[in-house]
């Protein structure tokens, strides 16, 4: 009889044994623990990425920004209520003194070392409200949301503010904030007029007819000249909006903008996305007024939410290796898809907490804008795209906004009408990569400057002194405006005592 085949020979005659039943099990077993152990590593890390932002535990004299970048020690913080403290603590401290209120300024703004610091955020009181003449006088430390909650049920809207409504109105005129608004800018162009306590103690009420000086130095001027402490605001209508988006090649956006948004008085809110890492592709979005009936019925956006989800799509966008792919070819043809209906109040009332990581430890978001003559987009989107692929720079979005010209504030940075690039960016905290952004941000300067632009001072100082004073030629008028009001260089800051010294 033939001999049987050996088991332990494979079928195939090969001589290799197959695996025992042993094996197979360890295999399995091994397999199933790392995906057990990945599964496990995926859900703690997003529950980090997701869970409700951590504030920093520091010391009450340590002020810092939003960006968690520029902690800086003072000497004292005062909370005022009333106009009077601060009228006696301007009178008392003979300086230096800062001024600062929800703190957005992401490059010390806010404070220098050993300064009495005014906290504004107590002071926001709303102090007069006329429907009729669609205008609203609040207290500086007022915030925007406040300010809507106030004149939503009048069925009035704030006529300038940024995208966000968690700013203080001080902090807001002191940087000449701008947002989406169609045919507008600056928000210059909708201040009647302001208080201000100056460095003597005194307060003087300025205007674009009263005091023009100073209402044009304080506007813009980052707390250089004096406390802001009140000051009055054009309103205009709450309406129905929806929202259109269309995509499209960035060559195409400058036209398209001029075609069908600039001039057309429907439109109310818009902007354009220029999606990285090509930088080649814009979509636009744009709220225009509408009869639609409402797809969303609350009148502003409810308080209060968690924005897990937000927080989890700035990890993907920020740190997968696809993610702003993800981000472009997914989640935004997804968010996008539908064309909602809601009021203006709605969309203005945002709410920084979506943008907000988890944490700040080691990593941060942060901004940097750059404005250029409209006739210049085209050239410096190029130039832009270049320097940014050249520096690797994790840059989540770039918003392009539109503004009109400046009607004549001090440091204007919108000396033409302009288009405004917004560079929404994540950068870790180290010393090292505080460094590679300077030298990518000191390149993007030198090209807007190099097409007739400038950029925004409330951010990282990055900027060299020459830098800073080609994009703000009338900086030395500021400053011999500032030896008159303040001569003992009482009120200041970081971003003050690089570029705006008394010389």
């Amino acid at each position: 009889m033939p001999e049987e085949p050996d088991a332990s020979l494979s079928s195939a005659g090969t001589g290799t044994q197959s695996p025992s039943p042993n094996l197979r099990r360890l295999v399995k077993r091994i397999i199933a623990i790392v995906l057990a152990s990945l599964v496990l590593w995926f859900i703690v890390k997003t529950w980090t990425v997701v869970r409700a932002p951590v504030i920093p535990q520091v010391s009450p004299l340590v002020v810092n920004d939003v960006s968690q970048l520029n902690p800086i020690r003072v000497s004292e913080v005062i909370t005022p209520t009333t106009t009077a403290e601060i009228v006696e603590a301007v009178k008392r401290h003979s300086g230096p003194i800062s001024i600062g209120g929800a703190r957005h300024s992401m490059g010390g703004q806010t404070a220098t070392a050993g300064a009495l610091f005014i906290d504004m955020q107590q002071f926001n009181r709303i102090l007069a409200f006329s429907p009729a003449d669609k205008t609203i006088t609040v207290q500086a430390g007022a915030r925007w949301r406040q300010i809507q909650e106030h004149i939503d049920p009048a069925n009035l809207a704030v006529k300038i503010m940024q995208s966000y409504a968690n700013f203080t109105v001080g902090g807001s005129l002191s940087v000449n904030a701008h947002g989406r608004y169609v045919g507008l800018g600056p928000i210059i162009l909708s201040v009647r007029s302001l208080k201000v306590v100056l460095a003597d103690g005194s307060i003087i009420e300025a205007s674009p007819t009263q005091n023009a000086d100073i209402f044009h130095g304080v506007i813009g001027g980052y707390g250089a000249l004096g406390v802001i402490i009140e000051a009055t605001l054009e309103l205009t209508d709450n309406v129905k909006i929806k929202r259109h988006t269309e995509t499209m090649p960035a060559t195409d956006y400058k036209r398209y903008f001029f075609d069908n948004i600039r001039d057309h008085s429907e439109a109310v809110f818009h902007n354009a996305d220029l999606y990285p890492p090509d930088y080649t592709t814009v979509r636009a979005v744009t709220f225009s007024i509408t009869n639609d009936p409402l797809t969303i019925q609350n009148r502003l956006i409810p308080t209060g939410q968690s924005y897990r989800l937000d927080r989890f799509g700035l990890w993907v966008v920020s740190e997968w290796p696809f993610g702003k792919s993800l981000r472009q070819r997914i989640f935004d043809p997804t968010y996008f898809e539908s064309e909602p209906v809601t009021w203006r109040n709605y969309e203005a009332s945002l709410d920084t907490v979506e943008l907000e990581p988890a944490s700040r430890e080691t990593s941060t978001y942060a901004i940097e804008e750059y404005f250029l003559p409209v006739d210049q987009f085209d050239d410096f989107v190029p130039r832009m795209r270049q320097i940014l692929v050249r520096h690797d720079v994790n840059v989540i979005y770039v918003s392009i906004r539109h503004a009109k010209q400046d009607p004549g504030s001090l440091l204007a940075w919108a000396r033409t009408e302009v288009f405004a690039f917004v560079v929404y960016y994540k950068q870790a905290k180290s010393d090292s990569a505080k460094n590679e952004v300077g030298l990518w941000t000191r390149e993007l300067i030198d090209a807007a400057l190099d097409l007739n632009g400038s950029y925004y001072l409330p951010y990282q100082l990055h900027a060299t002194e020459q830098q800073f004073l080609r994009a703000y030629p009338r900086a030395r008028e500021f400053i011999a405006l500032k030896q008159r009001l303040d001569p003992t260089n009482k009120f200041r800051n970081e971003l003050l005592d690089k570029y705006l010294h008394p010389r």
